[in-house]
């Protein structure tokens, strides 16, 4: 005894503009552009004016609880072209100083506990990453992208083999950040 759930809509801030190509949606902001494809997700979408309007395919519980997903994507999406979003990673060591750099679309880090090659971590869709003294900056319009790099840095400086108590060396998320 289900009831189909209603339509619900996102209103689009001023400065915002959206698109739709079949299934994937494009944002597009003052910082850039950010696109989502909802592909396999059971939803109907539509712009009409200044909002996406979102509805579930079915009746079912878990067709209309996708929706509020797909809002929370899509505020995600807005947010990032308007605000931006900006991680902050620590570089720790203990013994062998560590050093990071950028190579085009990877994060390069040397002498980390010695090893004389370096650990690579990819840099995922248009962000940015700059280092400043001991802090890794990961800056992007899309929070996927920009966690997703910051994790790829993280995971990259993971110690194996060893008690992980005591070997504290790595690049560390400390900082998440909403905003340029």
């Amino acid at each position: 005894m289900s009831t189909k759930a209603p339509q619900q809509a996102v209103q689009l801030p001023e400065g915002v503009t959206a698109s739709l190509a079949g299934r994937t949606l494009k944002v597009k902001g003052k910082l850039g552009e950010a696109s989502k494809n909802f592909e396999k997700v059971n939803i109907n979408l539509a712009l009409e004016g200044n909002s996406v309007k979102l509805s579930p395919f079915s009746e079912k519980r878990k067709d209309n609880v996708i929706v509020n997903t797909a809002i929370s994507h899509i505020n995600n999406m807005v947010t990032g072209v308007t605000k931006g979003y900006t991680y902050r990673l620590k570089v720790v060591f203990a013994h062998f100083p560590i050093s990071v750099k950028t190579k085009g679309d990877e994060v390069h880090v040397e002498n980390f506990v010695g090893e004389r090659s370096p650990r690579v971590a990819k840099i995922v869709g248009g962000c940015k990453v700059t280092i400043e003294g001991d802090d890794v900056i990961v800056k992007g319009v899309s929070v996927e992208d920009v966690g997703q790099t910051a994790a790829n840095v993280e995971l990259a400086t993971r110690i194996k083999r060893k008690d992980q108590r005591i070997f504290l060396d790595g690049v560390y998320i400390y900082a998440k950040e909403r905003g340029s």
